[in-house]
């Protein structure tokens, strides 16, 4: 039930005292973690702290494909399962803060830190492990740049650097070919 649909209801929410209204927020704000999440970081945070979030979660991708390196060669699978949990965490970053450039720019740190020479090291009838890390690796770039080209001119220059650098890493991997199935540009 969406509550634009129900006009009659809304004036009806309107119309609680505030004693009442406020007791309802507080149990309905409390069933949505997110959205309790969301109100403390608008009401009791500022830029620092935003800045502090950022920079957790760019020590976090950092440490982890740190960890994964350190393995002779990343097998396709687990690279799949890294990049999607820290991407997980980049999206619950966005849906927390609402802050756009920061989310691009934390997209375009995790992809530029994500290494790409996988190898083919789980064995699977069904699954080309390998193919579906490239696949995702090059969709999830290209929902990137669809954001970079929302934000201002402004903050695109200040980002297209680090995006040109993506690209270029992109174009000289073995999944240049994908890429340009998908027409991700090869520079901006």
């Amino acid at each position: 039930m969406k509550l634009s649909e129900h006009k009659e209801l809304k004036k009806e929410i309107l119309a609680l005292p505030v004693k009442e209204k406020d007791k309802i927020l507080l149990r309905l704000v409390a069933k949505d973690k997110v959205l309790t999440e969301h109100l403390h970081f608008l009401l009791l945070e500022d830029e620092s702290d935003l800045s502090d979030r950022i920079n957790a979660i760019k020590s976090e991708i950092l440490s982890n494909f740190d960890n994964l390196s350190i393995a002779k060669s990343i097998d396709a699978k687990d690279a799949l399962a890294n990049l999607r949990r820290l991407a997980k965490d980049v999206n619950h970053n966005f849906r927390v803060t609402k802050a756009i450039f920061e989310d691009v720019e934390l997209r375009i740190f995790l992809y530029n830190h994500t290494p790409l020479k996988v190898k083919f090291g789980t064995y699977s009838s069904y699954k080309n492990y390998t193919e579906l890390f490239n696949v995702y690796f090059v969709k999830s770039v290209l929902v990137t740049l669809r954001k970079f080209y929302k934000l201002h001119e402004d903050l695109q220059f200040d980002l297209k650097d680090e995006m040109n650098k993506l690209l270029s890493k992109i174009a000289s991997s073995n999944m240049a070919s994908i890429a340009d199935d998908l027409n991700l540009p090869r520079q901006l």
